[in-house]
């Protein structure tokens, strides 16, 4: 027995491809916007309200969630990338995961474009905050409301609302909720029911 225990070796395995993938565009679009002095992450990877005609306009809809401010604000979201995203991918699936990113994205830059035209907004906060709610819903049944999914919620909103009114800072409490919001719509709306691959 201790002799085939020696004999197996360990082995890293590309566990969760699209948290993999969505996590090495992010260190790549903040490596560029370091480098570029921030040029890169404004043209690029940051949403703010610009003409309708121009064409990045759209895309930075969905690339906004890769630019990171620092390299702080990347690892704190990327934590809870890692953390949470594979456990998400295994029950929705790659192709699932991918569309939650980019449905957290459209949504998060959208509204920050209609509330907050003048401020730009990057980084993958929304899509953590949808993670961690749509995580609470995990064990969603049909007919029942987790009781762990309830508190997630109460002391996530709270925590952003209180946050959003008496503390001023660079922080966009506004795209942490709508992230959890649609999380948990996601999560609501058929997600939480899916099966894992």
């Amino acid at each position: 027995m201790a002799e085939e225990r020696q004999g197996k070796r360990l082995r890293i395995t590309v566990n969760a491809p699209a948290v993999l993938g969505f996590v090495a565009l992010c260190f790549a679009a903040t490596l560029a916007g370091q480098i570029s002095g921030s040029t890169l992450t404004r043209m690029l990877f940051a949403t703010y309200r610009s003409p309708l005609t121009n064409p990045l306009t759209y895309l930075r809809l969905f690339t906004h969630v890769l630019g990171h401010a620092s390299w702080s604000h990347l690892f704190g979201n990327m934590i809870y990338v890692l953390l949470l995203g594979p456990l998400l991918e295994e029950k929705y699936g790659s192709g699932n995961l991918v569309a939650i990113i980019a449905v957290t994205a459209v949504v998060t830059g959208f509204v920050n474009s209609i509330f907050f035209p003048q401020q730009a907004l990057c980084g993958a906060s929304g899509v953590c905050f949808a993670f961690i709610l749509l995580s609470s819903l995990t064990s969603f049944r049909e007919g029942e409301i987790p009781l762990t999914f309830l508190l997630v919620a109460a002391l996530f909103l709270g925590q952003e609302i209180i946050q959003g009114i008496f503390v001023q800072d660079n922080v966009s409490n506004l795209s942490h909720i709508i992230g959890g919001l649609v999380g948990a719509l996601l999560g609501f709306a058929g997600m939480g029911s899916s099966q894992s691959r």
